[in-house]
């Protein structure tokens, strides 16, 4: 009974000690992407600061983009009220008047394509508070290895479609492929005709040619019965 007792006592304690310990783990900056496609075209990305100070509210939230994204490709989806988006050298910071103590920092940008070669992409993300206080996102999770303390927001993406790169060869540009091919042989073939129609006026003119040659064979022929005769004649 008093083992009973003492696994009795110790299991609030170590609960809370379990909360204490998880506590930060739920204080997360999330990303979530409509299309978490490599290579994917406008693309919504949605992020979700949570709120962890009990004092103070978030008033901003400064984003790194990851390689291959441009902050160019990024416009303003939605933001707290009262919030302004504007771009930076490495990505953005939307900011505005502080939230309530407690509520969370929702907003969402859109990209205009995702890079086709990635598997996942991390957003370094630096949350601010009306205190002063900074919460830095930024730690990227490497693969086999524990979530990191302070976790950088992150989307795993599939592999870029196939038909992506199919597309410039598939069936519209081979359909058109065989056409032109086609083409060239139904153009030789009326060449030919052309040709033939040439062809005809040269064999007028050999007829004319064999006929002359006819006529000069026939006035020899007849000169030479002339001599024959002129000399039975002697």
């Amino acid at each position: 009974m008093a083992l009973g007792k003492r696994t009795v006592g110790a299991l609030p304690t170590g609960v809370a000690a379990a909360a204490l310990l998880g506590a930060p783990a739920f204080a997360h900056v999330e990303v979530e992407a409509d299309k978490a496609q490599a290579g994917a075209t406008n693309v919504t990305l949605t992020f979700h600061g949570e709120a962890e100070s009990q004092s103070a509210g978030i008033v901003s939230e400064r984003v790194v983009l990851p390689q291959g994204i441009a902050p160019t490709d990024v416009t303003l989806v939605k933001a707290p009220r009262g919030w302004t988006f504007t771009s930076s050298a490495d990505g953005f910071t939307i900011a505005g008047p502080a939230l309530k103590v407690g509520q969370d920092a929702e907003f969402a940008v859109k990209v205009t394509q995702l890079p086709t070669d990635a598997t996942t992409l991390s957003f370094k993300t630096v949350e601010t508070y009306s205190d002063g206080k900074v919460s830095r996102w930024i730690d990227l999770p490497e693969q086999g290895q524990p979530e990191p303390e302070s976790p950088a927001p992150t989307i795993n993406l599939k592999p870029a479609a196939a038909s992506a790169g199919i597309t410039s060869t598939s069936a519209p540009g081979a359909a058109a492929s065989p056409v032109t091919s086609a083409a060239t042989p139904a153009t030789s073939a009326a060449a030919v005709p052309a040709a033939g129609t040439t062809g005809s006026g040269g064999s007028s003119v050999a007829w004319w040619i064999a006929l002359a040659v006819a006529v000069i064979a026939g006035a020899g022929g007849l000169l030479l019965w002339r001599q024959r005769s002129g000399n039975q004649a002697q």
